[in-house]
């Protein structure tokens, strides 16, 4: 008789066991079988969406290079929608996730209707600890609804009512960042809420301004007939033409300084054209004056002021 309470005790152990076994080969086969199907198909979806997004940027990169060489600038279109689908497929892979994570806690048997109270808590403190990712956010809704900028466009962000800043060429634009790239090759990352001010540089058209210094001794209405001629030249040039918005203008003295009068030239381009086309006119203007005589070189005039 006193041998039978060990067996006894081991039958109920082996019941027990042969229960929770049986139990969890069934859990198994019907919620964990579940759960491996919801984690494998948020990733597969994931994948998916990564690699549909990567065509269509592919396809609108291959549409964009068509269109520079073509039109020599990118359409607005064409910078909202890159920028739109690195942000939809951002949101995606974020709700795909938020879904699967709730799908398992319910295949988990976790009362979702009790972690309302601690989630409530939980998103309040999360409020107050991450409000800079929530500013982010909203201004990067902003950025997309109001179409400030888009992918390939050259802007600067700076503090408002400051001329410098961080220059660039927009490579990725989240609901949560910027990224540029600079002349210098490096990769600027500027998280939305501290772009204050924004200076677009590729938005519909571009204007060009070049001042020529020119000695007050010359014949200044010449000068600008000269200059005027040149402009109407370089606006006629089949290799610049199509860079052109209007034709190239010359504005007429801009200021006077000793010994030296400014003359201006205006040009309104197409949109990140404005550089190549100052250039040329700087070079062709230089070499003109040059040829005159007529440009002011410090040093070359003696200035006297007389004596007080």
């Amino acid at each position: 008789m006193v041998s039978q309470g060990p067996q006894r005790r081991l039958s109920l152990y082996l019941v027990h066991f042969t229960v929770l076994t049986s139990e969890f080969l069934h859990w198994g086969r019907v919620n964990g079988l579940e759960i491996v199907l919801i984690v494998v198909g948020a990733i597969l979806a994931n994948r998916g969406i990564h690699n549909v997004g990567t065509r269509i940027s592919c396809h609108l990169s291959n549409v964009a290079k068509q269109q520079i060489r073509d039109d020599f600038v990118l359409s607005e279109r064409n910078k909202h929608v890159s920028a739109i689908v690195q942000a939809l497929e951002w949101a995606s892979v974020a709700v795909i996730y938020s879904v699967a994570f709730i799908l398992v806690l319910i295949r988990f048997e976790v009362p979702i209707t009790s972690l309302v109270a601690p989630a409530t808590v939980i998103g309040v403190a999360l409020g107050f600890g991450a409000q800079k990712v929530v500013q982010d956010l909203l201004a990067g809704f902003f950025i997309f609804a109001e179409r400030q900028y888009g992918v390939g466009d050259i802007i600067r962000v700076s503090q408002p009512g400051a001329l410098t800043g961080v220059s660039g060429t927009v490579e990725e634009v989240t609901l949560r960042i910027t990224r540029l790239r600079n002349l210098a090759g490096e990769q600027v990352i500027i998280p939305n809420s501290e772009i204050l001010q924004v200076v677009n540089s590729s938005r519909e058209w571009s204007q060009v301004v070049v001042d020529f210094p020119v000695r007050q001794s010359a014949d200044l209405a010449k000068v600008k007939a000269s200059l005027a001629e040149l402009a109407a030249e370089m606006s006629q040039d089949p290799q610049w033409a199509n860079h052109l918005v209007g034709p190239i203008s010359v504005s007429g003295i801009e200021s006077i300084s000793p010994g030296m009068a400014t003359l201006r030239l205006l040009a309104k381009t197409l949109p990140a054209q404005q550089w190549d086309m100052a250039r040329e006119i700087r070079m062709r203007g230089l070499a003109l004056l040059k040829e005159m005589g007529v440009l002011f070189e410090p040093g070359s005039v003696n200035i006297s002021y007389g004596t007080p």
